[in-house]
């Protein structure tokens, strides 16, 4: 017997997560989703993984410049989550009106995120629906205070 996809998200629903906005530039065109598939791999050398959907705009712009940047969300971010998730449709400019900031690669961050990971992705493997992207982390820039945005069970939570 397999799991059904809603099973699935049904299930998952209980796995509390920090949120991440990925964003790529390529040839003068910038992009982002909101990610939670996103996890640290290794500290030697310093690996990240993202898990983007395949036929998502962002994933086309990861794919072509070999770059992708990571923002993690302050808990006060909600509406910039809700943004790149979908309420503005992957086909317009998500990132316009924000301010923003570049690293290394040029890939966009979102001022106001508690932590950047500029990364070139090291490798790229197909997973079912997704590409699991492994980036190497080029450079990172981190806050010293505030707290992450949570979800979980289909609602933001703070931390106490």
């Amino acid at each position: 017997m397999t799991i059904t996809p809603e099973e699935l998200r049904k299930a998952m629903r209980n796995w509390a997560t920090g949120i991440t906005i990925v964003t790529a530039a390529h040839e003068g065109t910038q992009h982002g989703m909101t990610v939670s598939s996103f996890t640290s791999l290794s500290l030697e050398p310093p690996l990240i993984s993202v898990s983007l959907y395949q036929t998502s705009r962002t994933h086309g712009l990861v794919s072509a410049s070999g770059h992708f940047g990571v923002t993690i969300l302050a808990a006060n971010q909600e509406e910039i989550s809700n943004r790149f998730a979908g309420r503005i449709p992957d086909t317009d400019d998500r990132l316009a009106g924000l301010n923003l900031e570049t690293l290394v690669s040029g890939a966009p961050f979102i001022t106001g995120g508690l932590t950047f990971f500029d990364c070139r992705v090291s490798q790229s493997i197909p997973v079912g629906t997704n590409t699991l992207f492994i980036g190497e982390i080029l450079a990172a820039n981190s806050q010293d205070e505030g707290n992450p945005l949570i979800y979980c069970n289909q609602s933001y939570q703070q931390l106490k």
